[in-house]
């Protein structure tokens, strides 16, 4: 077969490297666009934040930008080569001061929790190897899923140690006895029966809570109170007891320790937009971010460096190459300031888009006004893509005055009536909800009976759509919230 060669001409869109960090600046949110800027100040010298000197401080009785000393091209390039560390720590202290150690806050984590307890308890050696290796086994919520087997192989793996099941166990079994109440279970079951051993009061309640868990966890699970009633022969109110003993206990019983690392904290939400309405004017103040982001600038004296550089007739092929090397750092400077001007200006369109489309509703935050919204609906308004007006709404908030949403919480199908008009699907659930909060519990709502009731109130919707709006919503089907 001969080889041969052909000419394909073809068209490909490729984003430059640019626009791919510009597409990056406007998915982040505020909190970690000020982290970004932070961070390319400290990278980018010519960068800066622009401060402004207060007119007292200034003896030409204006206000005027601080400027960085004189430098020199060669000395610059010099300084940024040779000195890579110098991002990273700062030489401001004299050999007089006191070398303090930082103190670090760390939460007490559960490992540590539980070896502390084991010092206490008459163990040998022996016993203290495999305890290390069961408390390490142990996940997040407290339960340990590993099998006697796998311990044993991995004692005798990374510690050349051959101990049998029975000792593994009667490790587990000594763990269990130890604070917080629960832990190392193997299921939730067990946690729960290891919970109720722990209680001081061990009254009829707890002893028939006890016998549920071990006996009929699975009729308990589906809510087969009548089955489990004439099995154990329990009245309905010695069932209830029970059943309020058990719900009191903690399937999480590792909730509140942490890992062995860090201390997990929830991120604060910082809101990226700011909306007001002006009642007098019937308009709305749209502002950007809950504080100002800092005013980016180049560096004057860097461009002015360049510009005498460049202004030489006489330059070497080190000064050319510093020249090269300050030109790439400006126009770096000069893009991101600009980027990031363009994200913001994206923002705020965006934001008025959905403004304007929610008027009824951001007036009072009533979720009976709130229109059914897609992203091609604010796109066709801005004249953006559809994939721009998805970063945009992407892990961004706004504060109200009813409350601070993420601006995916506007954003819905529609459902139409029997009239023809449309509403949201979001109004939809809130009737589900309510109606299933008013149930009443020893006969809880089937999704059929919700159904009817929609039918009532006008909407055109399916058994199978009333679920899945259900199971969005993660509740639980009728048989599940039945109570005593």
């Amino acid at each position: 077969m001969a080889l041969t060669q052909t000419l394909i001409q073809s068209q490909l869109q490729k984003l430059s490297p640019q626009q791919i960090q510009g597409i990056k600046l406007l998915e982040l949110p505020t909190l970690q666009l000020e982290q970004r800027i932070a961070r390319e100040i400290e990278e980018n010298p010519v960068l800066e934040e622009r401060e402004v000197v207060s007119s007292d401080e200034d003896e030409g009785g204006g206000e005027t930008e601080k400027r960085t000393d004189n430098t020199s091209l060669e000395e610059y390039i010099r300084f940024e080569q040779n000195s890579s560390s110098y991002r990273l720590r700062a030489n401001n202290q004299s050999a007089d001061d006191d070398s303090r150690p930082r103190q670090i806050s760390e939460g007490k984590s559960l490992s540590d929790f539980l070896l502390e307890q084991l010092s206490f308890h008459n163990l040998t050696e022996r016993q203290m190897q495999i305890a290390h290796f069961v408390v390490g086994s142990i996940d997040d919520d407290g339960y340990l899923h590993r099998s006697t087997d796998a311990i044993s192989d991995d004692i005798a793996f990374k510690l050349a140690l051959s101990v049998s099941d029975e000792e593994v166990e009667q490790v587990i079994l000594i763990v269990q006895q130890m604070e917080p109440a629960g832990i190392c279970a193997r299921s939730l079951a067990e946690c729960l029966i290891l919970q109720i051993k722990a209680l001081r009061e061990q009254g009829n309640a707890a002893r028939l809570a006890q016998k549920i868990l071990k006996s009929y966890f699975a009729e308990f699970s589906k809510r087969h109170y009548t089955t489990i009633m004439t099995r154990t022969g329990a009245s309905e109110t010695e069932l209830r007891d029970a059943i309020d003993v058990i719900v009191s206990l903690n399937p999480k019983p590792a909730n509140g320790y942490t890992d062995d690392s860090s201390v997990s904290t929830s991120p604060a939400i910082v809101p990226d937009f700011s909306l007001n309405y002006n009642d007098e004017q019937d308009d709305f103040d749209i502002e950007l971010g809950g504080r100002p982001l800092p005013e980016l600038r180049v560096n004057r004296d860097y461009l002015k460096m360049a510009e005498q550089a460049l202004a030489s007739t006489r330059r070497s092929s080190s000064d050319k190459e510093a020249l090269e090397f300050v030109k790439s750092k400006i126009e770096s400077a000069k893009w991101f300031i600009a980027a990031i001007k363009q994200r913001q200006q994206t923002l705020m369109t965006t934001m008025k888009a959905i403004v304007d489309f929610q008027r009824d509703y951001f007036i009072d935050g009533d979720q009976s006004v709130l229109r059914p919204m897609i992203l091609r609906d604010i796109a066709e308004k801005t004249g953006f893509d559809i994939s721009t007006i998805s970063r945009v709404v992407n892990s961004k908030y706004v504060q109200t005055h009813f409350g601070t949403f993420q601006l995916k919480y506007f954003f819905s199908e529609g459902l139409a009536t029997e009239s023809g008009e449309e509403v949201s699907t979001r109004e939809i659930k809130r009737i589900i909800t309510q109606k299933i909060e008013d149930e009443s519990k020893r006969d809880p709502l089937t999704d059929e009976a919700l159904m009817m009731m929609l039918h009532d109130k006008g909407f055109k919707i399916a058994r199978r759509t009333v679920a899945k709006y259900r199971e969005m919503m993660n509740i639980p089907v009728a048989r599940l919230r039945r109570e005593l």
